[in-house]
């Protein structure tokens, strides 16, 4: 039994923590199965955070149970992440055909739990927390030019609609010369672009060194020769004058911000419990703009939360406006249990709030189309990810502000040469959710 495939769901914490059970698997042995009908073991590493990931998540590991009755009986499945942590040992029951149950907090303890089920133990271990961090496990990188690197876990804003407090724990932050260091390292290894994670970056810091040392962090880490430094997410309220300067004046630190909004309506923000006004939204976006012309924004942003009316919506609407956002990210609301809002009984019929998502994704489309059209012409210096999955003669390609560029690979020229390497690309077309480009004089 030597063979895994990891299925992740999610944000870019799930992310990092796939890389690191791939990394742990492998340091005991284990290698990297193609798909689930070639591995010995199956891992699912889960959202909690909305209902069509968990929905999704749970059918998928429930259709898992034709494998083991149908000639595979030996075949471990395990889930973790935010859904093991929630569910635990109710998972077993619900679905008994699964063999192991692990939570956000207990990544190290997958390979012994596999160890366990193998031997016809079953098992659900969930602990409540835990002073380790998985990046102090191995782990297997998706792409060597990118590694996650998180600076905090968990969070302690309690949104009244977030569930991750109640999966992840208190916010805690990691030391700061761990941190450095890790990217000092990535950087020996060739690693050309970090991004920095955590539920609030921008609180990083407060309960370890009691105040934020955020700014501070982006220029340590800048100092360690990283080319590219992402970082997600930013939480509007501790979005400080000092890492909006960090933005403008540190060359590394790529011209893009995801900046959740969540609502247009100051009273849906305090039902919501951000702590925030669109008043307080618009004074951050006008002083990121001032400070870095041209920085490109990205959002969340949630319709149908209990109460919200039709003025509600259409500040949402007017906000969006107003910001022009690059890129965003829409949902409908979803209850979550274990949530303050899951109790809120001033519904907003399904119907009204697919009518408004509808809206507003049409309009998100249209900023997202007028923004990457005032893109063409320009050259810019892209990180090149490989060939696009649906025509390997063409590369994929990011920009310094986080758009997609599909570019023709060059005749006579591998695919190969490319990926992972930073190169000048010319932007030739615009779509709504990408970009074309040539290559531009000065590339490889």
């Amino acid at each position: 039994m030597n063979r895994y495939i990891i299925h992740t769901f999610g944000c870019q914490m799930n992310k990092h923590d796939s890389e690191r059970m791939a990394g742990l698997l492998e340091s005991h042995g284990y290698t990297a199965a193609r798909s689930d009908d070639e591995a010995d073991v199956i891992v699912f590493n889960t959202c909690a955070v909305r209902e069509t990931a968990d929905d999704r998540m749970y059918g998928q590991v429930a259709s898992l149970k034709a494998i083991k009755t149908g000639g595979r009986p030996d075949v471990i499945i395990a889930v973790g992440g935010c859904v093991g942590q929630r569910d635990g040992e109710e998972m077993l029951r619900r679905l008994p055909h699964v063999d192991v149950v692990f939570g956000t907090h207990n990544i190290a303890d997958l390979p012994s739990l596999i160890e366990a089920a193998a031997a016809g133990r079953p098992t659900a271990r969930v602990l409540d927390g835990t002073e380790a961090f998985a990046s102090d496990l191995p782990t297997v990188r998706e792409h060597p030019w990118h590694a996650w690197v998180p600076i905090t876990v968990g969070c302690d804003n309690h949104c009244a609609y977030c569930i991750v407090p109640a999966v992840r724990g208190p916010e805690r932050s990691r030391v700061f010369e761990d941190i450095v260091a890790e990217v000092s390292g990535l950087v020996a290894e060739g690693v050309l672009e970090v991004t920095l994670l955590g539920q609030n970056v921008n609180s990083y810091g407060r309960d370890r060194y009691g105040q934020p040392r955020f700014a501070e962090l982006l220029r340590a880490v800048a100092h360690t020769g990283i080319p590219r430094i992402r970082f997600a997410t930013s939480h509007p309220k501790d979005l400080s004058d000092d890492t909006i300067d960090a933005l403008a004046s540190v060359p590394s630190l790529m011209p893009y911000l995801h900046l959740p909004v969540q609502h247009g309506s100051n009273a849906i923000l305090a039902a919501m419990n951000r702590r925030y006004t669109r008043e307080n939204y618009f004074e951050r976006i006008d002083r990121l703009r001032g400070a870095v012309p041209g920085i490109a924004l990205s959002t969340d942003i949630i319709v149908g939360f209990p109460g919200e009316t039709d003025e509600d919506f259409e500040q949402t609407m007017g906000l969006v406006n107003r910001v022009g956002f690059d890129h965003a990210f829409t949902f409908i609301y979803s209850p979550r249990e274990g949530t303050p809002a899951a109790s809120l009984t001033e519904t907003v019929p399904r119907e009204v709030s697919q009518m408004r998502f509808d809206r507003l994704a049409e309009l998100v489309r249209d900023l997202s189309f007028a923004s990457n059209r005032r893109a063409v012409g320009r050259v810019d210096q892209c990180l090149i990810e490989g060939a696009s999955r649906r025509d390997p003669r063409v590369l994929s390609a990011r920009t310094p502000h986080n758009r997609l560029v599909h570019v023709p690979v060059p005749v006579d020229r591998s695919a190969s040469l490319y990926a992972g390497s930073i190169q000048p690309i010319r932007i030739t077309g615009a779509h709504p959710w990408f970009l074309t480009g040539e290559f531009a004089s000065g590339a490889v």
